[in-house]
């Protein structure tokens, strides 16, 4: 057997698949989980829990068993939206966090209540075919009988060390010997294994009331953390209508706030009143149309959205065309801006989607938010709890400002297209900021310039990137829009690729005459959409 480098120094292009029933996903093992279930009588959402189960075990770097997770279906007949995010702990309060400028990323700070499994319990209730535990299967014989890392998903891992090295949980359940695992290495987690086993064999009870939640919350007592087993026992997601706004014919549904799809929505809104026919779909003028829309959407985005109970206008009030139409006419055709905030009128994620013959299709994210998560690991159990309350705010008074029992402003953000009320397209692109601005990117090529879903996905993207105030791009943007972009105004920031900052995205497409899916996989990561 040879020794070999995973170098990939020549160009490869992903090519679309065609099958009768389909997952997406970003880790192809993960994908497989999946498919196993549609290929024993299992419906789309029983791929899409198994696939969630399983890409905990082959994507720790993304997300976990304590992660948060929302869900747009189409059942067959309607849209049906599920917010499993988790609220704040009961001794979560804002004092906790005077005098700092901005909420922690790491350690017990930053952890809210985990909701993934809630996600998957309830989505099994309502709707999944085959038996719970089945569907955990594949996950728990990846953790305990070893899978080989892939290269992206080593490369996430490799990064991660920075941020977590001072969190000793992390380090002694991700670091053995002391470092990362490396690309093709073998990869078990029988702590996982087990954990799964008692999620499947308790139906989610041992988590939320049970021997897991005692575990979280000795754990938390023995160092310094505010959950308890009384903020686990009082979790519940909550089913949820989407938000849409139809965008030249085609509408782009989005989980309501505190999510942050309403802003992709907003930005196809206040992008509808420019004329993009007949311009170039990589060109600096569209580009900046684009960036431009996003500005404005997020100014609104991080000045409003909040847990709904506390917000003070409602995704109606921002998603009205003529509000958007005034916001629109703030944009200069020629020159970068910045811009504030509007006053509506007043009346380190994974990312899948599932379809089956039937014509079930679902769209489900789930994530951990910065890679791993908070570097809170429960020993014993695999248990990497999400870093989700960086996501609330320090400033007094403002309506997504951290406090007891409240949920945070969520970055993951499922969505589905939909035209003349029809399902169309499961629709997805993780990457924490950058998912709103994909969304945006993704949909518009497609819709304005009939780009099939796999080139939409290829195409070179930009990202208004919250570290520096900068807009990155990707090196495959033509070196004329680089050009064109900065004459405008834009501080660019080139990265060089493979890059995480862009996002990962995954598209299953139902034709409107019926038949087989198209599924679109992301170039930029290790899944792959599978079928048959």
């Amino acid at each position: 057997m040879p020794s070999f480098t995973y170098d990939f120094p020549y160009a490869s292009k992903k090519l679309p698949v065609f099958a009768g029933n389909m997952v997406a996903t970003s880790q192809h093992l993960a994908a497989t989980a999946g498919l196993r279930m549609l290929a024993r009588g299992g419906n789309a959402v029983d791929a899409a829990i198994a696939t969630a189960i399983a890409i905990t075990v082959v994507e720790p770097t993304m997300n976990g068993i304590g992660a948060d997770a929302f869900c747009i279906l189409w059942d067959g007949q309607k849209l049906v939206g599920l917010n499993a995010s988790g609220r704040s702990p009961a001794l979560m309060t804002a004092k906790d966090y005077a005098g700092q400028t901005r909420m922690p990323d790491t350690g017990w700070g930053s952890v809210t209540v985990p909701g993934a499994v809630s996600l998957w319990v309830t989505l099994h209730k309502r709707y999944g075919k085959l038996p719970f535990a089945d569907l955990f299967e594949p996950g728990i014989a990846y953790a305990r009988d070893g899978l080989r890392v892939s290269f992206m998903v080593a490369r996430q891992w490799q990064r991660a060390i920075e941020r977590l090295k001072g969190q000793p949980d992390w380090v002694a359940a991700f670091l053995p010997g002391g470092r990362a695992p490396q690309p093709g290495e073998l990869w078990k987690f029988p702590a996982q294994a087990e954990t799964l086993r008692k999620i499947a064999e308790s139906g989610g009870e041992s988590f939320y009331r049970g021997e897991l939640a005692a575990a979280m919350d000795a754990h938390a007592r023995a160092t310094g953390g505010a959950l308890r087993a009384s903020d686990l026992a009082a979790h519940t997601p909550d089913w949820v209508d989407p938000i849409g706004l139809a965008y030249r014919g085609t509408s782009l549904h989005e989980i309501p706030p505190n999510g942050q799809g309403i802003a992709a929505c907003m930005a196809l809104g206040i992008l509808e009143n420019f004329e993009l026919a007949g311009r170039d779909p990589d060109g600096p003028e569209v580009a900046h149309l684009r960036i431009e829309a996003m500005k404005l959407a997020f100014a609104d985005t991080h000045r409003y959205v909040a847990d709904p109970r506390f917000m003070e206008v409602t995704p109606a009030q921002m998603l009205d065309k003529a509000y958007l139409k005034r916001r629109a006419k703030l944009i200069d055709p020629r020159k970068a801006q910045q811009f504030g905030p509007g006053v509506p009128g007043q009346g380190g994620t994974i990312y899948l989607g599932t379809a089956d013959a039937s014509g079930m299709m679902v769209s489900l994210i789930q994530s951990n938010f910065t890679g791993f998560g908070s570097g809170i690991v429960v020993p014993g159990t695999g248990i990497a709890l999400q870093n989700r309350a960086t996501g609330f705010s320090v400033k007094p008074g403002h309506p997504n400002e951290v406090a007891p029992g409240k949920r945070p402003f969520h970055t993951i953000i499922p969505a589905f297209i939909t035209k003349d009320g029809r399902p169309v397209a499961t629709f997805g692109l993780m990457g924490g900021g950058m998912q709103p601005q994909g969304h945006m990117q993704v949909f518009s090529r497609i819709v304005d310039f009939g780009q099939n879903p796999q080139a939409a996905i290829d195409a070179p993207r930009w990202r208004l990137h919250e570290s520096d105030g900068t807009v990155w791009t990707e090196e495959h943007m033509p070196a004329a829009t680089l050009a064109g972009l900065e004459a405008m105004g834009h501080r660019l920031t080139r990265t060089a690729s493979p890059s995480f900052d862009f996002g990962s995205s995954q598209i299953i497409w139902r034709f409107a005459d019926g038949g087989p899916y198209l599924g679109a996989s992301e170039s930029r990561r290790d899944g792959a959409a599978v079928g048959f």
